[in-house]
């Protein structure tokens, strides 16, 4: 990439990234809202529902390295524009689903586009800015996840509410048309795009063992956030005690929670990484922990929504960042696997939530289970660190593999 001095400060670009992000955020996310709607209409169990969400996780998690090496002699530019028309054809293909098994192909079709995206992404936008901004820079595209939270989600669980699920889906489409024509217009295009990524290279980069225990962590912080996201509808709905209707604005509570953790996160790790990373899996276990004693409250699960939001988000660019800077290469593909790690981490929690409430304990125990996935992230976490101690002889090849990002 071309050195931040080419570029100093292009906000557009960056909020073209954001732009696809929000799109495939939405349709990621949005079925959370759509559970028990998806569940009636395709007479399948609300646990049978949930598995969309792993679906289209496990689609994203064998997606990311595949798409990466599919994409990897095109123009970074060329390359979003190719995923995001996969993703637009995949939730055409969503709302015309005649049953819950083409819904779910057609999710995996969606899913396939989503790490390479994040990741080609990424590298991008750290190319775009400043070192010292990188975390920021990722975290600024991600906010595209969060505003799909804070906008996209209610205002598709609404639509699913009042003209049926596959409103949602259409919708979510034009959304994808949107994205894909403000990044055709706004994402520069850079000469250094054009050069051949270094695939096998990079590969042998995703072997070290910092990279896989970055991974690891991912995997870990976000099983904990999705086996609780995943079935937020039905909790809210049958053991809180809210109506139908209320879903809508306390996922806008959660959205606003992420967007506020997400940009906070990014801040925090320009400034401490380490410290941000310990301390964002700490706070998100303790919040799952403690949200079973307000399962309830109404009053106390709204508070909770908004807390989720902010320590579920906190979370993603420190994990990103971790990553990028353990890999060598162009960091093309260590930021698409970790991509795929989060979606890994989604199709987990949500299986595992599933297996709580069809066969463990139920609904009201999905919280307590799902905090002992970030504090095996922690575990991880400290692990790696110990091992930054013991290898100080790998820092000037840690910095320089950075400055190419």
């Amino acid at each position: 990439m071309h050195s931040p001095s080419v570029r100093p400060r292009t906000p557009l670009a960056l909020y073209a990234l954001t732009a696809g992000a929000f799109g495939i955020g939405t349709t990621e996310f949005v079925i959370m809202g759509l559970l028990l709607q998806v569940s009636a209409d395709l007479h399948v169990s609300i646990a049978a529902a949930g598995l969309l969400i792993s679906g289209y996780a496990l689609g994203v998690f064998v997606g990311a390295p595949l798409l990466t090496a599919a994409t990897s002699r095109l123009p970074h530019k060329t390359a979003l524009i190719a995923l995001m028309v996969i993703f637009t054809v995949g939730n055409l293909a969503s709302a015309l689903a005649p049953s819950y098994t083409v819904l779910m192909i057609a999710r995996v079709i969606t899913s396939l586009a989503h790490g390479t995206f994040f990741g080609v992404g990424a590298v991008v936008a750290t190319g775009l800015v400043a070192k010292d901004r990188k975390a920021s820079a990722i975290s600024i595209m991600f906010t595209g996840l969060t505003v799909a939270t804070l906008l996209g989600v209610p205002a598709g669980a609404w639509l699913g509410l009042h003209f049926g699920w596959r409103a949602t889906f259409w919708a979510v489409s034009a959304i994808g048309v949107l994205a894909t024509v403000i990044i055709a217009t706004l994402v520069p295009t850079d000469r250094g795009d054009s050069a051949p990524m270094k695939f096998v290279e990079e590969l042998k980069g995703i072997a070290h063992p910092q990279v896989l225990l970055g991974l690891l962590m991912t995997v870990l912080g976000f099983a904990g956030v999705f086996a609780v996201f995943t079935y937020i509808q039905p909790i809210l709905t049958r053991v809180t005690g809210f109506a139908d209707s209320a879903v809508s604005p306390i996922l806008l509570v959660f959205g606003g929670g992420m967007v506020v953790g997400n940009l906070l996160g990014g801040r925090l790790a320009d400034k401490r990484l380490v410290a941000t990373l310990l301390g964002s899996l700490i706070a998100l276990a303790i919040v799952l922990g403690t949200m079973t004693f307000a399962l309830h409250s109404k009053p106390a699960m709204i508070a909770f929504a908004a807390v989720f939001g902010i320590v579920a988000f906190a979370t993603v660019a420190p994990l990103q960042l971790r990553v990028l800077q353990k890999a060598t290469g162009g960091g093309v593909l260590a930021s698409s696997f970790n991509i795929a790690a989060f979606n890994l981490g989604n199709a987990i929690g949500a299986w595992l939530g599933g297996v709580v409430i069809s066969h463990g304990p139920g609904l009201g125990a999905v919280t307590w289970v799902a905090a002992s996935l970030p504090v095996l992230g922690l575990a991880v976490a400290l692990y790696s660190v110990r091992l930054d101690t013991r290898q100080p002889r790998r820092v000037p090849v840690i910095a320089r593999a950075e400055t190419i990002l």
